[in-house]
């Protein structure tokens, strides 16, 4: 009777694990950059409102490496089973696969798209050395002078960097990319007349425009930055065709059980219709999108092929 009583709990164990309520342990969110970051800030205000929507403890890991890759391949190799989970932004998921050709964990084969969080406008700037107060004006002055004037980015290959060497393209212009170690230094030099402009974040250059240092020529995204509502976009300026941004996503290890894809895709709508989170992110220049799984998987795939035809043209490579 013994014996018959413990083969039944044997055999009911593996129904109770599967029908165990998920979260119930901590979830770690891997963010593959360092603290206080624009990739940093979003992932922090989101995973808060997401712990409180699934009841359970999210605990926020800073990864940093090899531009967002080494981050990356520790979601990529975790056991899929949504207690590992990764902030991801069109740097290591969709531009890094045509910089390092040999990744040990390419994100399109690897990750599991869960939903796109949040999307943020960047804003063209000039300092003091260009007498240029429109985008037309800027982009009149690079005709004039071909491959004379400079443009500052983050980083090589980061979100600043390529979305000014995509409006190169677009609007049929040449100029010399100076790569720095971050925005603020390159802010500071743009400021003290050393580049000629940037494509830089809202937030990042939002002060020294406010102050007069910076003038803000356009804004990259399709629709106007709710921090700098009479600055036009692009195109208002008359760059048909072009749009850049920095946006945020969150996946997981490929395999994730279906119901555990589900419940985090409806939890994150959740947490982005919140009023306070959406009102949190677009302090720090960012726009709330609650895009679910199947369709951020589409838009990695066309962001992975535009981006990686402006990596050609542009012959950019890692340093």
């Amino acid at each position: 009777m013994r014996r018959r009583t413990i083969l039944a709990l044997l055999a009911i164990a593996p129904v109770a694990r599967a029908q165990e309520k998920y979260p119930s342990r901590p979830i770690t969110l891997i963010i593959p950059y360092t603290a206080g970051g624009g990739t940093d800030a979003v992932a922090r205000v989101f995973a808060a409102r997401l712990s409180q929507v699934l009841s359970g403890q999210i605990i926020v890991d800073n990864k940093p490496g090899a531009g967002g890759n080494l981050g990356t391949e520790i979601v990529a190799r975790a056991k899929p089973d949504g207690y590992t989970l990764l902030i991801g932004n069109q740097g290591p998921m969709v531009v890094n696969p045509h910089l390092f050709p040999n990744m040990p964990a390419d994100p399109e084969a690897t990750l599991e798209p869960i939903a796109l969080i949040a999307d943020t406008t960047l804003v063209v700037v000039v300092g003091p050395r260009l007498q240029v107060k429109t985008l037309p004006e800027l982009i009149a002055e690079a005709k004039k002078r071909p491959g004379e004037l400079t443009y500052a980015s983050a980083s090589n290959a980061s979100a600043s960097h390529l979305a000014a060497a995509l409006m190169c393209d677009v609007a049929g212009i040449s100029a010399r990319h100076v790569p720095y170690r971050g925005a603020a230094p390159a802010l500071t030099d743009v400021v003290g007349g050393h580049v000629d402009f940037m494509i830089t974040t809202v937030p990042s250059a939002t002060g020294l425009i406010e102050g007069g240092k910076l003038t803000a020529l356009a804004v990259t995204g399709a629709q106007r930055a709710g921090l700098l509502p009479t600055v036009p976009t692009a195109i208002e300026a008359g760059v048909a065709g072009y749009t850049a941004s920095a946006w945020y996503g969150l996946l997981a290890p490929k395999g994730l059980p279906a119901d555990v894809l589900q419940r985090l895709e409806t939890a994150t709508a959740e947490a982005l219709g919140d009023a306070k989170v959406q009102e949190r992110l677009k302090a720090d220049g960012a726009s709330p999108v609650a895009m679910g799984s199947a369709a951020f998987g589409a838009f990695m795939k066309r962001e992975r092929a535009r981006w990686g035809e402006v990596v050609r043209k542009a012959r950019i490579t890692v340093d």
